[in-house]
């Protein structure tokens, strides 16, 4: 089964990636920085981690405040670089763990969670500064990651008391995934900074250290205190540093501290961290019924006749296919669906079986693949096809014969305007 063999904590300046990117390693005013990755990168490479949980926050690049969630678990099987106004940055992508990701996914959701997902979006410097620095010269860091986006820029945010909750029970839904993996767990982000306002440029070094002695000796101090405290002595981006409760939360009581660096140069704190855990071997029984509470849900609907339920794995193997069909809200998507489909279908890099599928409005071989109802809906709208003689063709019925079994037999469709009305004038 997987082990949490650490924790790491480490800044996620967007300073560190431009140390880097410029090769800044020898200049006497940036060299602290490396030297403290360096010591991150040892040690991910004596204990041969294969898989790092990466909790970071997005900084309004990929996630925009027309929906903004406080907790999205990455599902995604790559991760590239996002371009945050200046083009993105010349790294490698960061490999995700897919069979992992899964397991937490439906961990922190049986343990009540109310988690968002994301796959097919590109991760700016939270993720990428510091997990940038672990690359050497001979290449990127050859493990995989899983990357946790925690929603802290837009008031009200999770308290420090709920990270530390998600962090307990992501311990769980490692120790409970069946593959041999040794995982360490990376907080990113602080220490103090604030870069708005008249405060902007505010650092408390003295909390700083604080902070560091009290999430390794202490964390309940840090747990109970509330987000205002937080801004109060660490700036109010600061705050961000509740993130690394989760990191803590998914420790033993007791770790052994093996490395602590905090450097100040400018704006932010820079600090890196790395914790061992001491924790003993998880109890199988336990591990067997944690297991059993994660499936308990959705045990038996993957068997009833003529059902499907949309996972992540058919999700993940269908984010092309449902994304093209996805983009038919958009006017001129739809426009070009309906007169230069081919054109269209080459561009988004659909194969010829997936234009095929949608060419020939092969409805149930759709819904089989893993293709949502609710893309194919908004297709046959554009088709102008009702929607129950989508359900008729997933039965092998006509529409007459499905209209049948109904209390009524009334047709509609989620088109709006001219086409809605010119369907039911039918």
């Amino acid at each position: 089964m997987a082990r949490i063999i650490g924790g790491i904590g480490a800044s996620h300046s967007p300073t560190i990636g431009y140390a880097k990117d410029t090769g800044k390693q020898q200049d006497p005013a940036w060299k602290p920085i490396f030297d403290g990755f360096d010591a991150i990168r040892g040690w991910v490479k004596a204990q041969q981690i294969d898989v790092i949980f990466v909790i970071y926050n997005d900084h309004i690049t990929s996630f925009f405040f027309d929906h903004y969630s406080a907790f999205a678990l990455g599902i995604d099987d790559r991760y590239v670089a996002a371009d945050e106004g200046g083009g993105p940055r010349e790294v490698a992508p960061a490999i995700g763990h897919l069979g992992l990701a899964r397991h937490i996914a439906m961990s922190l959701v049986a343990d009540e969670f109310d988690m968002s997902f994301f796959q097919g979006k590109p991760v700016d410097h939270g993720l990428l500064s510091p997990l940038s620095m672990l690359a050497d010269a001979q290449g990127p860091w050859p493990g995989q990651v899983v990357p946790l986006q925690v929603g802290v820029l837009q008031l009200p945010i999770p308290s420090a008391r709920r990270m530390w909750k998600l962090g307990q029970t992501l311990r769980q839904a490692v120790e409970s995934y069946p593959e041999d993996l040794r995982v360490a767990v990376m907080a990113t982000g602080g220490l103090s900074h604030q870069v708005h306002g008249e405060r902007a440029g505010f650092l408390n070094e003295a909390w700083d250290s604080e902070f560091l002695d009290l999430l390794e000796h202490s964390p309940d101090t840090l747990v109970n205190m509330r987000i205002a405290e937080y801004a109060a002595k660490g700036g109010m981006e600061g705050a961000e540093v509740i993130m690394w409760l989760i990191m803590r939360g998914a420790l033993s009581e007791q770790v052994r501290l093996v490395h602590k660096q905090t450097y100040a140069p400018s704006v932010t704190n820079i600090c890196t961290l790395v914790f061992e855990d001491l924790g003993g071997e998880p109890d199988p029984a336990a591990v067997a019924a944690y297991r059993a509470h994660i499936s308990h849900e959705l045990d038996g609907a993957g068997a009833l006749p003529g059902t499907y339920p949309f996972t992540h794995e058919r999700s993940h193997a269908n984010l092309r296919l449902n994304s093209f069909l996805h983009e038919l809200v958009k006017p001129a998507h739809r426009a070009r669906f309906l007169s230069d489909f081919d054109a269209l279908a080459a561009e988004h890099g659909l194969s010829a079986e997936e234009q095929a599928l949608i060419r020939e409005r092969r409805w149930i071989e759709m819904v089989r693949r893993g293709v949502s109802f609710f893309v194919l809906e908004k297709m046959a709208a554009v088709l102008g096809v009702p929607n129950p003689a989508v359900y008729a063709a997933f039965r092998g019925e006509t529409l007459a014969q499905f209209l049948a079994t109904r209390k009524v037999p009334m047709t509609y469709s989620v088109a709006g305007g001219d086409k809605v009305r010119a369907m039911a004038k039918r």
